[in-house]
């Protein structure tokens, strides 16, 4: 006999539970260190739309895409305006995070609008007289006010929304502070407060992560929990960065937006004002 011998029950138990703890320990961390890398593929994502953005506007003396005539959806012109240029790789249109239709239209439903971790379905149209059918998937979004009005349209309003608050062309003083599109659960917004309320439904954060109301809640569509109390834009200077989801408001949407409304910490804002599910995050 040699004297050699095997494990004991309880040795092996003990290994076992020492795997399962270091596994309990590791989990956590490799969850973490996934979505950092979804984060970071995302912001990858949006510099290739930052060079789309920049592209378009050279070609165009500078100027943003117009808000189309030919679609219901005008203020959600940048599919059709700029699908030359993203068509041949159009997995852009997704961040790594949103991939997936939301669950209530995998049920059946005639739901449009995505969510933190969902897309949402683009409308059809072209800038001619012939419609484009391709209804793409996307969890990228728009700053609408960045567009420049047609003619017959400056002095006046686009949807309730004066045109004379639209950037119209790229190359303006704090570009870095101006969002032109990121994260998104629609295909834009134009966040803005309706005669200075903060209870204003443009304007207004949402209830609870990946409220729907309709697509007047605005700023609703931007402030979705999709990287951990952050969300990524592009800028107007062609920059890519992480924001706050409190910081979205802090943002200069339009020529005529206040970086320090009411939802602001210079405006007043405290925690206790904030949804619950956002009351702890950052405040700005």
């Amino acid at each position: 006999m040699n004297g050699r011998k095997g494990f004991t029950l309880i040795e092996l138990l003990v290994v076992i539970a020492i795997i399962a703890l270091l596994m309990g320990i590791l989990m956590p961390t490799l969850s973490r260190v996934k979505k950092q890398a979804r984060a970071t593929a995302c912001r990858v994502n949006l510099r290739q739309w930052g060079y789309i953005w920049s592209m378009y506007c050279q070609d165009n003396d500078g100027y943003f895409c117009t808000e189309s005539q030919y679609v219901t959806w005008p203020r959600g012109n940048w599919v059709v305006a700029l699908r030359h240029l993203y068509e041949t790789k159009s997995g852009i249109l997704l961040c790594p995070t949103a991939t997936r239709p939301h669950p209530l239209r995998n049920a059946g439903q005639n739901v449009n609008y995505g969510g933190p971790f969902f897309t949402y379905r683009m409308g059809t149209g072209s800038e001619g007289v012939e419609l484009h059918e391709v209804q793409e998937e996307a969890s990228y979004g728009a700053n609408c006010w960045i567009y420049n009005p047609r003619p017959g349209q400056i002095g006046g309003k686009i949807q309730g929304r004066p045109t004379d608050w639209n950037w119209k062309k790229f190359d303006v003083k704090g570009g870095n502070d101006i969002p032109v599109f990121g994260d998104s659960m629609w295909r834009g917004g134009g966040p803005f407060y309706d005669g200075g309320s903060a209870q204003s439904d443009r304007i207004m954060p949402p209830q609870v992560d990946g409220q729907w109301l309709n697509a007047r809640h605005e700023m609703m569509h931007f402030c979705i929990n999709r990287h951990h109390e952050t969300v990524n834009h592009v800028f107007m200077d062609w920059s890519v960065r992480e924001v706050g989801l409190k910081e979205l408001w802090t943002l200069k949407w339009h020529r005529n937006y206040p970086m320090d409304g009411p939802w602001t910490m210079a405006g007043g804002a405290t925690p206790g004002d904030w949804p619950e599910w956002m009351r702890n995050f950052k405040d700005y």
